[in-house]
């Protein structure tokens, strides 16, 4: 099997069992790219074989934001089957989607994009990015909102960039938005479900079906 996905932490080289089956796979690996960008693995982990015993590590990962918990007593059950599999990471990405984790995106999200560009796309000051960073300020609902948008953006180009190339799309025009550039749809105190933020978070999902955008 070709390298499917890459990141800092994760490099798919090959698959094992019911992760051999394609669509599955790419559940999978949806739900490892964004547990990545949420800074949900720990530094050390590396995973390079999408297997049952790698998707138990990430969701065990997964307990200390609170996300998964029953996906996880499910997987333990020795869920083995891809139809049974299918829908608890159909659920898994779905718990990722709608679960932000500021006390740990803030860190991955400032490792990746830079505390400057990760202030100018928030709409705060980099200073305060700081302080939300350290946990010595509570991250307010809408801020967190953006960021969490942000990690699952991030989580999205890191199967084909690395963390120089994720910085540079976001000033990047772009035809599919009208001519402009990413981070000039992500200013001010924009809120994720709007029409210009929804449009840059569907240009970075693309890539999952797209090498390079």
């Amino acid at each position: 099997m070709d390298t499917l996905w890459i990141a800092a932490m994760i490099q798919i080289t090959s698959s094992k069992g019911a992760f051999r089956d394609a669509r599955l796979a790419c559940q999978a690996v949806e739900a490892l790219s964004r547990a990545e960008a949420m800074g949900l693995l720990p530094a050390r982990e590396r995973i390079d074989t999408l297997d049952l015993a790698a998707l138990k590590s990430v969701l065990k990962h997964m307990q200390r934001a609170g996300i998964g918990r029953t996906i996880y007593a499910a997987v333990n059950g020795d869920v083995a089957e891809a139809p049974a599999l299918e829908r608890l990471l159909a659920q898994l990405n779905s718990a990722l989607e709608e679960s932000p984790a500021p006390e740990y995106e803030w860190k991955r999200l400032a490792g990746v994009l830079g505390v400057d560009l990760l202030a100018e796309l928030t709409g705060v000051s980099a200073v305060s990015v700081r302080r939300y960073k350290t946990a010595a300020r509570s991250t307010p609902d809408d801020v967190a909102a953006r960021v969490h948008h942000l990690a699952m953006i991030a989580g999205d180009l890191s199967g084909a960039y690395n963390d120089a190339g994720v910085r540079q799309w976001f000033h990047r025009k772009r035809a599919q938005l009208g001519g402009r550039a990413p981070a000039e749809l992500l200013r001010g105190d924009w809120d994720p479900k709007k029409t210009g933020p929804s449009q840059v978070r569907d240009l970075a999902r693309a890539l999952t079906a797209s090498p390079a955008a």
